[in-house]
């Protein structure tokens, strides 16, 4: 393990407290608000969006358009920023003391090996 790595008890509470305020507490809160079709299948596949060009099923539909997604992704890397130079003060758990416990995403994880392995075998071949 790496010397300068964070025990994994406070990254747990760090992840909690980073994407609860950089992430859920964003414009995404306006975008999850409104009606949500119900399903008899309840794999949406029964639902259709009408609109004046055609029929569009509910599993083809994107919930969040390209400027929504910008505004988004603009916020959140403004609050995670914020976020990451103001630690002590805002590793706060409020409703995502709640949630469940973090674990490590398999696909993230596997990249950060695969950097890990290209760093040490460029470090190698370096001496």
């Amino acid at each position: 393990m790496n010397e300068d790595a964070i025990p994994d008890a406070a990254a747990r509470r760090i992840a909690l407290a980073l994407v609860e305020q950089c992430v859920r507490n964003t414009c995404l809160e306006e975008f999850h608000a409104g009606k949500v079709p119900e399903s008899v299948t309840e794999d949406y596949s029964d639902v259709m969006v009408v609109t004046p060009y055609g029929e569009i099923p509910w599993p083809e539909v994107s919930r969040i358009s390209d400027a929504e997604m910008k505004a988004l992704m603009i916020e959140v890397v403004n609050k995670v920023y914020t976020f990451l130079t103001h630690l002590e003060d805002v590793i706060v758990l409020r409703d995502s003391a709640r949630w469940n416990r973090p674990e490590h995403d398999p696909a993230l994880l596997a990249f950060v090996k695969r950097r890990a392995a290209a760093r040490q075998a460029d470090g190698e071949q370096r001496e």
